[in-house]
């Protein structure tokens, strides 16, 4: 088996319909000079198809269009018989995306903007410092305020990591960005062309995946509201604890940190401009952390290839 027979299999493999949209393929680009674009093909196969044949390198760049590379190696694998199933084409669009979101991710969006008010509203940011308390408290009796936001740190990270690894969709990622570098690729070479007529037709493409690049955002935002919604209680007890906006402090202890380059500070004295000490020392903490982490356990949150 050849290197894109294997390819062919691999995709097939992971997703049946696949098989579906490269007999399309196959037999529009059988069909006419053996290139075929979006626009022969859009009504019968998913715009994420597309995007993923173009990325594995079984659709490549033609004078016009795409051509499948190694045609009879993907026939060796492809059934010609087969046709994309009905709801294909609509599985990966504006539906799909919509569905992506949950009712449980809408509520927790609902609760990230409740969080928030505890920023500006002293009596939310009293009232959610206090039920934090009851779970926190005890982990700040045993340990200096310092060690405690390092523990706090550890745990943010980790849940970050996990939930990004786990609803952070990054094939579909990349497919999207797939898409999109193939039609600037082939603007750049109808534009060296003078091509006009093709570059309407790109300018077409352009206009229909700008929908598309909605759902990326949100499957980069999805992850961030669950977030959101365990980390902002979180910041606001720390908020609380060393008295926010000239409120009254609730820690045991006295003084502050000994940070590197600054040397002794108090919790609320500015380090980083305007940035409180406490501030800044979680946030080292949780980048040093996150990235260990995400080292350890393998996790990637960026596109997958």
């Amino acid at each position: 088996m050849g290197r894109t027979a294997e390819k062919v299999q691999t995709l097939v493999d992971e997703n049946p319909d696949m098989e579906g949209a490269l007999a399309v393929v196959l037999r529009e680009s059988d069909g006419g000079s053996g290139e075929v674009e979006w626009a022969d093909v859009r009504d019968e196969i998913s715009s994420g198809q597309w995007g993923r044949l173009i990325e594995k390198g079984i659709l490549v760049d033609g004078v016009d269009g795409f051509e499948v590379r190694d045609p009879e190696e993907v026939r060796s694998v492809v059934d010609s018989d087969v046709t994309p199933a009905a709801t294909t084409a609509t599985s990966d669009d504006g539906d799909g995306e919509e569905s992506s979101w949950s009712k449980w991710d809408k509520m927790a969006a609902g609760g990230v903007a409740l969080t928030f008010l505890g920023y500006a509203w002293g009596p939310a940011r009293d009232t959610i410092g206090g039920a934090m308390d009851v779970l926190l408290g005890p982990l700040n009796a045993v340990l200096p305020f310092y060690a405690v936001i390092l523990v706090l740190a550890m745990l943010t990270g980790l849940y970050s990591s996990l939930l990004q690894a786990n609803l952070m969709d990054t094939s579909k990622m990349s497919e999207y960005q797939g898409k999109m570098k193939a039609i600037q690729e082939k603007r750049e070479r109808a534009k060296e062309r003078g091509d006009d007529e093709a570059m309407e037709r790109i300018q077409e493409e352009q206009m229909e995946a700008m929908g598309e690049q909605m759902g990326m955002l949100k499957e980069q935002f999805r992850p961030m509201v669950w977030i959101m919604l365990l980390t902002i209680p979180v910041f606001l007890w720390m908020y609380w604890m060393v008295g926010a906006r000239g409120a009254d402090a609730h820690l045991q202890e006295v003084g502050g940190v000994v940070m590197p380059l600054v040397g002794q500070v108090g919790w609320t004295s500015g380090v980083v401009g305007p940035m409180q000490a406490w501030i800044v020392w979680y946030f080292v903490c949780s980048m040093a952390f996150t990235q260990i982490m995400r080292k350890s356990l393998n996790i990637s949150t960026t596109p997958t290839g």
